[in-house]
C-alpha cells in the first residue's frame, strides 16, 4: 500500500465536490483552516457549480476530479461534502497519474465511493475525515480537525475511549478499510466493491430506517464481507428512523447480532462517521485495535 508523503507547510491542496452542491461561504471556514495550517488552497474550477442538488454537472464533476488528480502540485484532494453523487463519476476517472504520484484523498459519506475504489484498484492510502462543510466558522480546533491535521502531517494518531457493552475484546493488528455502510452495501458486485480480507473494516451509518440495517447487514455478511475480517469497528450510527410497527432492534443491536455469530474482536462507539466527534482514520493503513473490558484504544503511525 503506497503512503502519499505528508503535507508540509506551502504545499498546494485543492478542494473539489464530487456530490452535493456547495457554496462559496460555506467552504470558507476550511479555506482559512487549511491556509492556516500554511498550505495553499486551489478550488477546483466548478466547485460552486450548481446542477439540481449536484456540485455541477457529471462532466464538470469528473474534471474537477481528475484535474486535481493530474496536478503533480496538489498533495491533497479535499472534498467537500457528501451527499450523493460520487459514484457517478467514478467508472470516468483515469487513475493512471493518481498511481504514479499519489496524494490524500481527504473525506467520508459518499467519499466511500473513493476509499472503496482507490483501495481496491490502486494500492495508495486515504483518509476518512471531516470535510470543508463540517469546519466550524468560528474557526475554534476540536478533534476531527486536530486528528486530520495530524494524518495529514504527522501521519499519525491515537484514540482511546471508554468501551461499550457490545465489544468482543482482543487485540489485532491490520490494515482498516471501510467507511459508510450504505455506500459499501451500494457497491458490492461492482467495480469498486470492497475486499475485506484480513483487514480491520469500519462502519457508519446516517438516517437510516432499522430494517435497512438488517438488509444491508444481511447482504455484506452473504458476500463473505465478515468471513476473513480480523476486526469490526463501528463508528456512529447516527438519527436512525423505524417503521410504525417498531423493527425491534437499536441499530447497534443489529449489528451485534451478525457481530456475534464471529470470534473477531468488535468495538462499537468509535469517533467517527456522521457526528461532531468525526476523528480522521488513514484507510489502508494497518491499525493497532486493542480493546480491553473498559477501554478501546486505536493506533496509527
Amino acid at each position: 500500500m503506497q503512503s502519499p508523503k505528508s503535507l508540509k507547510q506551502g504545499d498546494k491542496v485543492g478542494i473539489i465536490s464530487t456530490a452535493r452542491k456547495i457554496s462559496e461561504e460555506e467552504v470558507q471556514p476550511a479555506v482559512d483552516k487549511l491556509e492556516s495550517w500554511g498550505l495553499e488552497v486551489v478550488k477546483g474550477k466548478y466547485l460552486h457549480e450548481f446542477d439540481n442538488q449536484f456540485a455541477g454537472t457529471v462532466k464538470q464533476r469528473t474534471y474537477d476530479l481528475q484535474n486535481m488528480l493530474n496536478d503533480v502540485e496538489i498533495r491533497a484532494i479535499f472534498c467537500a461534502r457528501g451527499g450523493y453523487g460520487t459514484v457517478q463519476i467514478i467508472d470516468d476517472i483515469d487513475w493512471s497519474a493518481f498511481r504514479r504520484f499519489p496524494k490524500w484523498i481527504v473525506g467520508y459519506s459518499d467519499v466511500t465511493v473513493l476509499h472503496s475504489h482507490i483501495n481496491r484498484h490502486c494500492g495508495v492510502e486515504t483518509i476518512h475525515a471531516t470535510m470543508p462543510i463540517n469546519f466550524p466558522n468560528n474557526g475554534i480546533d476540536n478533534m476531527s480537525i486536530t486528528s486530520l491535521q495530524s494524518a495529514l502531517f504527522n501521519g499519525k494518531n491515537v484514540y482511546e475511549f471508554f468501551s461499550h457493552i457490545f465489544n468482543n475484546k482482543g487485540i489485532v493488528q491490520a490494515p482498516i478499510v471501510g467507511g459508510n455502510l450504505s455506500i459499501l452495501y451500494s457497491l458490492l458486485g461492482s467495480k469498486s466493491d470492497l475486499n475485506t480480507d484480513n483487514s480491520i473494516l469500519f462502519i457508519e451509518d446516517i438516517d437510516e430506517y432499522l430494517y435497512h440495517i438488517d438488509r444491508m447487514m444481511n447482504n455484506i455478511e452473504r458476500n463473505n464481507k465478515l468471513k476473513h475480517i480480523k476486526a469490526l469497528v463501528i463508528g456512529g450510527m447516527t438519527d436512525m428512523n423505524d417503521n410504525t410497527i417498531p423493527f425491534g432492534e437499536t441499530a447497534e443491536e443489529i449489528i451485534h447480532r451478525f457481530a456475534q455469530k464471529y470470534k473477531f474482536p468488535v468495538c462499537f462507539n468509535f469517533p467517527a462517521g456522521h457526528q461532531a466527534d468525526n476523528r480522521a482514520i488513514i484507510m489502508g493503513r494497518s491499525a493497532v485495535l486493542e480493546i480491553t473490558e473498559k477501554a478501546t484504544r486505536f493506533i496509527q503511525f
